[in-house]
C-alpha cells in the first residue's frame, strides 16, 4: 500500500507540473493574442477572400459583378492554358532574381564594404545618391527611371554626344531595363542592411587574418560572409518578397509591353482583373503569387533555422 501510494502521488505530482507549465506557457502567450488576432483579421482574412475569389467569376461590372458564382477551379484552368501565364511565370523569376537575389544583394554588400573602408566624402556621396533613389516615391522613380532609358531620354542623350547611336531600350531589352532599374530602386535597403551587420564583425578577427597573410578578397569569402551569412538569408528573403509584387516600376517603364516582353505576375493580374473586369481570373493570378512567395519564404525561413541551429 504505502509503495502505491507513493507512486499516485508522484503521478498527481508530475500532473500538477505539468499543468503549471501549461498555464505558465498560457501566461506567456496571453500578450501575443491581440497580435495574432489583428494578424488573422488583416492578413489571414483577406488571403481566404482572395482564395474564395480565385473560384468565381466575379467581374468589375455586369450581372456577375453583383451576384458571383462559384466556378471551381475554372480560372486556373483557363490560366494554365493561357499562353501569357508561362511568359509572366518566367520574367517574374527572370526579375526577381536578378534584380533582388543578385542584383540588390551583391551591390548592396558591395556598397556596405565600401563605405566601411572608404574616406568619409566618398561616402558621403555614394550614401545620399543610393539613399536618395531609395526614399523617392515609387512612382517618382518610375518616371524618372522612364525619363532615363526612353528613345529620347538622357541615357540616349549620353550616347548622341559620344558620337554613338541611339538604342530604343525600352524596346529592344525591356526586362533589362527594368532589372537595372529596380536594382537602382531597391539597392539602399540591402545596402543599410549590410553596413548594420558589418558594424557587428569584430574588427581583430580581420586584422588578425590581415597579419597572417590573407588577402582582402580571403577575408570577404572566409571571415565576413561566413560571420553576416545569416543577414545575408533574411535580407534575400525581404528584398526577394519585395521585387515580386513590384508594380509601379514596370507599369510606368514598359507597361508589361513590348506586347507581353516584360509582363510579370503582378502586371498580367493587373491586366486581367482590372483592365478586362475579369476579377476572378485576376484574383487566380495573385493567389499564384502569394503561392510563389510562400514557397520562397518557406526554402528562406529554413535555411536560417539550420543556420541558427548550426
Amino acid at each position: 500500500m504505502t509503495a502505491l501510494a507513493q507512486t499516485g502521488a508522484t503521478g498527481t505530482d508530475r500532473g500538477s507540473r505539468a499543468r503549471a507549465r501549461g498555464l505558465r506557457s498560457s501566461a506567456r502567450a496571453l500578450p501575443l493574442l491581440p497580435a495574432a488576432l489583428l494578424l488573422a483579421i488583416f492578413l489571414l482574412g483577406p488571403i481566404l477572400v482572395s482564395l474564395w475569389g480565385s473560384l468565381t467569376n466575379a467581374t468589375l461590372s455586369g450581372s456577375t459583378a453583383v451576384a458571383s458564382e462559384f466556378i471551381g477551379f475554372d480560372n486556373y484552368t483557363q490560366l494554365f492554358k493561357a499562353p501569357d501565364f508561362p511568359v509572366s511565370v518566367i520574367n517574374t523569376i527572370v526579375f526577381v532574381f536578378f534584380s533582388a537575389v543578385i542584383g540588390q544583394n551583391i551591390l548592396g554588400l558591395a556598397l556596405a564594404l565600401m563605405m566601411r573602408s572608404g574616406n568619409r566624402v566618398v561616402t558621403a556621396v555614394v550614401g545620399t545618391i543610393v539613399v536618395t533613389a531609395w526614399v523617392l516615391p515609387e512612382i517618382v522613380a518610375a518616371f524618372a527611371a522612364y525619363a532615363f532609358f526612353r528613345d529620347n531620354g538622357t541615357l540616349n542623350a549620353i550616347l548622341a554626344v559620344l558620337g554613338l547611336d541611339p538604342v530604343s531600350w525600352l524596346f529592344t531589352m525591356p526586362v533589362l531595363m527594368v532589372i537595372i532599374a529596380n536594382i537602382w530602386r531597391g539597392t539602399a535597403f540591402s545596402m543599410m542592411v549590410y553596413s548594420a551587420a558589418l558594424a557587428d564583425v569584430p574588427p581583430e578577427i580581420t586584422e588578425a587574418a590581415e597579419v597572417d597573410g590573407a588577402s582582402g578578397i580571403k577575408r570577404l569569402f572566409f571571415i565576413t560572409i561566413p560571420m553576416i551569412r545569416s543577414t545575408i538569408g533574411t535580407n534575400s528573403m525581404i528584398v526577394t518578397l519585395q521585387t515580386l509584387s513590384v508594380f509601379t516600376l514596370i507599369f510606368v517603364m514598359t507597361g508589361g509591353g513590348p506586347g507581353n516582353k516584360s509582363t510579370t505576375l503582378p502586371i498580367l493580374a493587373y491586366q486581367q482583373g482590372l483592365k478586362f473586369g475579369e476579377l476572378g481570373y485576376g484574383t487566380a493570378i495573385a493567389t499564384i503569387m502569394l503561392l510563389i512567395g510562400a514557397i520562397f519564404s518557406f526554402f528562406y525561413v529554413r535555411a536560417l533555422r539550420e543556420e541558427v541551429s548550426s
